[in-house]
């Protein structure tokens, strides 16, 4: 596994920031603290609730999820909240590979 993950935050005021890592728990406790490395669209919009994370294949199979994410309505990002990494294959189809395998 590459160990790259994307990830959803949801603010205080129910807004949704979408990123990737390597580490999914330290890079919300960086946004959580609104420190120098926290995203500057996060600051000051806690209490922070980490919504969604899903392991990747590669850095770039999770660069470009993020990308595709961002571009999509709140409703479908609440959709993949609610149903998880199996609604990314439904959404994207069967032949989606940019998951990594859970096992």
């Amino acid at each position: 596994m590459s160990g790259w993950f994307v990830y959803l935050i949801r603010t205080a005021n129910d807004t949704l920031y979408t990123g990737v890592t390597r580490d999914v728990q330290r890079r919300f406790e960086e946004h959580s603290n609104g420190g120098p490395k926290a995203a500057k669209a996060l600051r000051g919009r806690g209490p922070l609730e980490l919504a969604f994370q899903c392991a990747m294949r590669s850095k770039s199979d999770a660069l470009k999820l993020e990308v595709e994410i961002k571009r999509w309505p709140k409703r479908r990002k609440e959709q993949l909240i609610a149903r998880g990494p199996d609604f990314l294959m439904a959404f994207l189809g069967p032949d989606y590979q940019g998951m990594a395998d859970p096992s």
